[in-house]
Formats: C-alpha cells, structure tokens, sequence
C-alpha cells in the first residue's frame, strides 16, 4: 500500500513538473523538444481559432432559438474570444509564451466559456438553474483535449481543473440563487421533462471531466517518454551519422539488438584508398593550426565528391581515407562509381592547389587513389567494449597495394583489370590507359593494370 502511494505521488510530481525530466538530455536534445513544444503552441492557437469560426459561423446561419426574452451577449463573448485568441496566435509566433501565461489563457477560455453558458438563463429570462442543461458545455471536453496537442500533462491537468472547478462554481451558484420554478430532483425522467435539476447528472459530468482529464493526462506523461526517446534517438542517429555512415548509423540506433563482434555480410563492393603524398615528412615541420586545417580541407573535398558519387567513408586514416561503394547498401553501379570518385577526387584536389598554398602548405600538394571491385565482408568487428563497422576482404588489400604502387609507377589513381571491365559493364565510358602483366609490391604475381590518372 505504502508503495503504490510513493508511486501515485511521483507521478503527480512529474505531472506537476512537466511528465518525465529532460536535463539529463544534451542540450540540442532539449532545444528540439522545445522547437517542437513552440510548433504545438502555435498549433493549439490555430486549432482554437478555426473551432472559433466554425462555432460563430454555425451560430451565424443556425435558425435562433425560440423563447428568447433579453439580450444575446454570444456576439459579444464570441468576439472578445476572437480577439484573445489571435493575440495569442501572435504570441506564440513571436516569442515562447511562459507557463503562467498558458495557465492564464486555460483559465480565460474556460471562463468566456462559463460566461457564455451563464449568460443562457438572462437572455430566456429563468432562473440561474436553467444554464445547467445547456449543451455548450461540451466545449470544456473540447478545451481539455486541445493542450494534449502539445506533449506536457500539466497544462491538460490544469485546464481539466479549471473546468471541473468551473463547473462545480456554475452548480452551486444555480443551488444557491432564486430557483423560481426550477426545483431538486431525484427522478430521472423527472429531470429530462421538466425545469428541475438533477444533482447526480451534475456529478456525471463533473466526473466525465475528471475522467476525461486524469486518462488524458496519463496519456500525455507517457507519450512525453516516447517522445523524449524519440527525440534521444533522432539525436543519436545524427551525430552517429557524423562517424558512420548515414545508413550504418540509422541501423544501429533502429535495431532491435545492437550489433555486435563478428556479425557481418558478403557483398560485391567497390573499395576506394586515398593517400597524400609525403604527408608525414611534410606536416612534422608544419604549425599544428595549419596541419589539421589542411588535413580538414583536404578530407571534406574528398568526402564530398566521394559522397557525389553514392560512397560511403569507412574511415579516415590519418591523411589515407578508405572509403567503400555498395557495402552499407548494395549498389548495382559500385565498381563504376569508384572509378568515377577516384578521378574526381584527383582532380578536385588539384584544382585546389592555390588553397593548400594559402593554408600554408609548401610545395605542391599531391594525392594518389586506388579502387578495387569484389566480394567483401562487411560487419562489425572488434571487442565488446569497442566496435567498429568495417569490410574485410581481398578487394580492400588489392585497392591499398594498388594505391601504394602509384609512387613506384609514378601514376595518380589506378584499378585493376577485373575492376575496370566491371565498371565498364555498369556504364564506366572512359577508356584510360591498360597496362598488362605489371608487378605490383605485395602481390605474388604480376596483373593487368588500368591508369585512371
């Protein structure tokens, strides 16, 4: 018992608190919920003000009811409600309306409300009992479920409060005044029939609201969780993607069981090494500041025109960059789409000579690539506690030694044979040069050749 009450008052104090906390999230994690909090503010304000119009507009060309005696104040109220309400859409455009404001605007719909229901008995001249059976106050059903737009339970709790206390003022004002012919009842048919009033009707719809306040709010603090998980997820998924690739990233956060060591798949997959010319020698007599922004400039050229020709990075390796086409999603072009990248990555390069200059790089800055095409394994590797997503196979040696032999051929990008003639059947229309039977360090036998560049 005692445990089911320390529950029943933490979940109150999350409600009270806006459902489940989000400071432990990052702060870009908390900015986005709020970004979207503001767009369900903004929402509400436009779901209110088109209910608005329909209402006036049905109450514009509805037949007036008969039996009116006084004054119609629905005009009046309806038009003060309108301006209320666009001060509030402005609001909401402008700046983050805080909490005691929202709490303020519940309380003013709920009360131009009640006034507009109240004002029902003066304008038919009966007594105050008279609005009790009005229908309009199913609207408060209506106000109550419109804060669930927005994924915090305390402001459907607080305008369920509101109504509920409302209507409870409204009931025992009609009690407390002149009933006239109005009289208590315990008849039900008695109560539908004549001018009387019914208590347990009332507390029916004193209890509806309570009902439809507590489920709603419960509704909203769980939703709050999955929304919190979402956004947690949404924000993991994009900065993994700024290590992995994009899809290896939206795996891993969507899987059911996170991968682990030795999980892999077999695929034809083209493998992309590039790898700067004397780097090392060059940058240990360069500044730091200048090492890391020419490394930084360098990677995100190749990156980009990689990326242009639908591959993905493996890994940057110091200033070597390994990079794979057809591994995270199967390619029907990746043999085609290496050779492609490998050429535009050489000559994006050299079109920026002129820049490596100015960043502070003596001399020219030269790049080499290699491209080789087969089956690969692609999957996880490493330990429990570190694990990296990788491909494994003879096409990524072949791709390193090829792309290491370009200094000893005095060449830019090469590809063997097999590769070339793949990449030819998928759409590859250059015809470099072919080099046969040419000896390659690392390979135990001489092979075919193509020169890219």
């Amino acid at each position: 018992m005692t445990t089911d009450r320390n529950r029943l008052w933490t979940f109150l104090a999350f409600v009270l608190n806006g459902g489940p906390s989000t400071e432990d999230l990052p702060p870009r994690v908390q900015a986005e919920i709020a970004k979207r909090e503001d767009a369900a503010e903004q929402l509400i304000g436009w779901v209110q003000l088109c209910i608005l119009i329909a209402f006036t507009t049905l109450y514009a060309v509805s037949p007036r009811a008969e039996g009116s005696l006084g004054e119609s104040y629905t005009p009046s109220i309806l038009a003060a409600y309108f301006v209320f309400t666009v001060l509030r859409l402005a609001l909401a455009y402008r700046s983050r309306p805080p909490g005691w404001f929202l709490v303020l605007s519940i309380l003013i719909d709920v009360v131009l409300l009640c006034a507009l229901i109240f004002s029902f008995h003066i304008q038919y001249d009966q007594p105050a009992a008279f609005y009790l059976k009005a229908p309009t106050m199913i609207y408060m059903f209506i106000f109550i479920s419109i804060r669930a737009l927005r994924f915090d339970p305390r402001y459907v709790l607080a305008s369920g409060v509101i109504s509920i206390a409302a209507w409870i003022f409204m009931v025992v004002y009609a009690l407390k005044s002149d009933m006239g012919e109005m009289y208590v009842t315990r008849n039900y048919v008695d109560y539908l029939t004549s001018n009387s009033i019914l208590i347990g009707a009332e507390l029916d719809k004193i209890f509806a609201l309570l009902g439809v306040t507590f489920v709603l709010t419960l509704a909203l603090y769980r939703a709050r969780y999955v929304a919190i998980i979402a956004a947690r997820s949404s924000s993991a998924a994009e900065d993994l993607g700024r290590f992995f690739a994009p899809e290896v990233a939206s795996s891993i956060v969507s899987s059911n069981e996170l991968p682990g060591a030795g999980d892999c798949v077999t695929r034809d997959v083209a493998v992309l090494f590039v790898d700067v010319r004397a780097f090392t020698n060059t940058a240990s007599a360069l500044p730091p500041n200048v090492v890391m922004q020419v490394l930084g400039h360098y990677q995100q050229t190749a990156l980009s025109e990689i990326e242009r020709f639908n591959g993905r990075i493996d890994k940057f390796m110091g200033d070597g960059i390994l990079a794979t086409f057809g591994a995270v999603q199967p390619s029907e072009s990746h043999a085609a789409d290496a050779l492609y990248a490998a050429e535009a990555v050489i000559a994006a390069l050299d079109a920026m000579q002129e820049d490596f200059a100015a960043m502070g790089w003596p001399g020219p800055f030269v790049t080499g690539a290699a491209a080789a095409a087969g089956p690969v394994k692609v999957g996880v590797i490493g330990a429990s506690g570190r694990l990296e997503f990788t491909v494994i196979g003879s096409a990524v040696n072949l791709a390193a030694k090829l792309e290491n032999a370009n200094k000893a051929l005095h060449t830019r990008a090469l590809t063997d044979a097999a590769t070339y003639r793949q990449a030819r059947s998928q759409g590859y229309a250059r015809t470099p040069d072919l080099r046969a039977a040419t000896v390659v360090e690392g390979l135990t036998h001489p092979i075919d050749i193509v020169v890219l560049a």
